[in-house]
């Protein structure tokens, strides 16, 4: 699993001035690896501290790759190194049912921009990745079937079996739905330019009536796991999102039955990382998915 947060006595407003080159004019702790930090200016940053070795060079390589798409806004990379990363802060707002819309054409544009396989990593970002707190690991492959069984499902059920989360005479049912994936994952898609990890934490509602995205796991990967993070912890305005989506790049026939395939994965990471209560979620849309 993954290491814990660095040593480091550096404290945030020093990092931000050292990799900005701005003198720093306030700081306000958010939690023991986040700050608010102002700059000459008047401008805010994000101070963010790395828990990994290769996090912080994920993080903004992802941030990188999905603003280089001009589809989605995503805060502005402004330093980094191996241990912190400094980004703008989103003013934020008010969710709002047009915003929600609007986001939903964005995020089909962002997807459609495509990338090179699926599990490529963002240009400059290790193989080595992370979603939230959990290791992932992006091998490139052109089946995304086999790629998803292989690369994301399988060896997040291996740990969930040695650690006990997941019971031995349990993991059979995931195994099955991967060995049918090429039947059940719909019509074969190109790789997308995928967030990565779209669950409701990563969504800002910014002042400016915009939808912004934090927080990337980003990689090529199937459209469809971006949308079915959204639905897994709820979002507000969702449907007004899949609507937007939608009208500018229609999902493929039955997209809503392979809605629990594509939250397997982040549901095994939740069952590691939190316990029990996601392995049985997981469990239940793995049995969904083969129509037991």
């Amino acid at each position: 699993m993954r290491a814990g947060p660095p040593m480091t006595a550096e404290r945030p407003g020093a990092a931000a001035a050292r990799l900005t080159g701005l003198a720093v004019t306030g700081e306000r702790p958010l939690s023991g690896s986040l700050a608010e930090v102002s700059v000459d200016g008047g401008r805010v940053v994000m101070v963010k501290r790395g828990d990994a070795a290769g996090a912080v060079r994920a993080e903004a390589a992802g941030l990188r790759w999905l603003a280089e798409a001009g589809a989605v806004r995503v805060p502005a990379v402004r330093g980094e190194d191996e241990t912190w990363l400094v980004t703008d802060r989103v003013a934020q707002g008010r969710a709002s049912r047009g915003a929600a819309l609007r986001f939903g054409r964005d995020l089909a544009a962002l997807h459609a921009c495509g990338a090179p396989a699926f599990g490529a990593p963002p240009p400059g970002g290790p193989a080595d990745a992370y979603i939230g707190l959990a290791p992932m690991r992006n091998v490139p492959g052109d089946d995304w079937p086999r790629w998803y069984a292989e690369h994301r499902v399988l060896p997040y059920l291996r740990r969930a079996v040695d650690q006990g989360t997941v019971r031995p005479g349990e993991a059979p049912v995931v195994e099955r739905l991967c060995a049918r994936l090429p039947e059940l994952a719909g019509p074969p898609e190109p790789p997308a330019r995928l967030h990565g990890d779209l669950w409701n934490g990563n969504v800002l509602w910014g002042a400016d009536g915009r939808v912004w995205l934090i927080d990337p796991a980003a990689h090529g990967g199937h459209r469809e796991t971006d949308l079915a993070m959204l639905r897994l912890f709820g979002c507000p305005h969702l449907e007004q999102m899949l609507e937007g989506y939608q009208e500018a790049a229609p999902l493929a026939h039955g997209w809503e039955r392979r809605v629990g395939v594509h939250q397997l994965f982040p549901l095994l990471v939740h069952a590691v990382l939190f316990g029990r209560g996601y392995a049985e979620q997981a469990l239940t849309v793995a049995r969904e998915a083969l129509g037991r």
